[in-house]
């Protein structure tokens, strides 16, 4: 589903943010993607989504090239940023529409989606309510129905549990498990080492732009903890 193939990305002309990157999501895999901050996970992030550029390799969505055919890769994609930056002056509800539109989901299917993903976060009482008046947890939630209402093939995910109370975190720990087991394939990035140690069939761990390990928890960390084997890698 996801193709990331010798991903090389500069800022300027000296510092190479990610190094020749190269990671593979199936469908129907949850793949976490580790790394202390300024690693590269946001940046390849970013290139995976058409927000950055890059000047080395290429990256497939469900065979798409996101340099090449960006408007037909990202018809298939769904993208949580890090920080749900959205437009204050519209409703929860018309957030919500305008994303519908914008992926052509027609009006039965956008209600049914709409008032399940709400009613899974807790969240129908709010969609009248304008954005600018929403904390941030309410916004990141209002960011993850988005990312669910139009049935994406991948889902990139930049840290989503930030914000989160404990019941909507566990949701959403459901809805990507069955997301996943139902043909989709995600992304994601974290900090939180509990949550991708439990919930990922694979992980990633990147450090100054080159991956460093891959694979299932037991491939990568045998007996150890995710977090053990994290910082035993991060500080090496």
């Amino acid at each position: 589903m996801l193709e990331i193939k010798n991903l090389t990305k500069y800022y300027g002309k000296d510092f190479k943010a990610v190094d020749n990157l190269n990671i593979t999501v199936k469908s129907g895999e949850i793949y976490g993607f580790i790394g202390h901050n300024g690693a590269g996970k946001s940046t390849t992030i970013k290139a995976v989504v058409g927000i950055h550029g890059f000047q080395g390799g290429e990256i497939l969505i469900d065979g798409k090239n996101v340099k090449t055919q960006p408007v037909e890769a990202k018809k298939i994609i769904s993208y949580v940023p890090d920080n749900p930056d959205m437009y204050d002056y519209l409703t929860g509800i018309q957030y919500l529409n305008f994303i519908c539109d914008i992926f052509g989901v027609d009006a039965n299917a956008r209600n049914e989606k709409i008032k399940f993903y709400a009613d899974k976060f807790s969240f129908s009482n709010n969609l009248g309510d304008l954005i600018s008046s929403y904390s941030h947890g309410m916004k990141q939630k209002l960011m993850i129905i988005s990312a669910l209402v139009h049935a994406p093939k991948l889902m990139v995910l930049d840290e989503p549990f930030v914000g989160l109370d404990p019941i909507s975190s566990h949701n959403l720990k459901v809805i990507m498990r069955e997301f996943c087991d139902n043909g989709g394939a995600i992304f994601f990035s974290t900090h939180v080492l509990e949550v991708a140690e439990k919930l990922c069939d694979r992980v990633g761990i990147i450090k100054d732009g080159h991956l460093i390990a891959e694979g299932t928890m037991s491939e990568i960390a045998g007996d150890k903890s995710l977090e053990s084997l994290f910082l035993e890698l991060a500080n090496a």
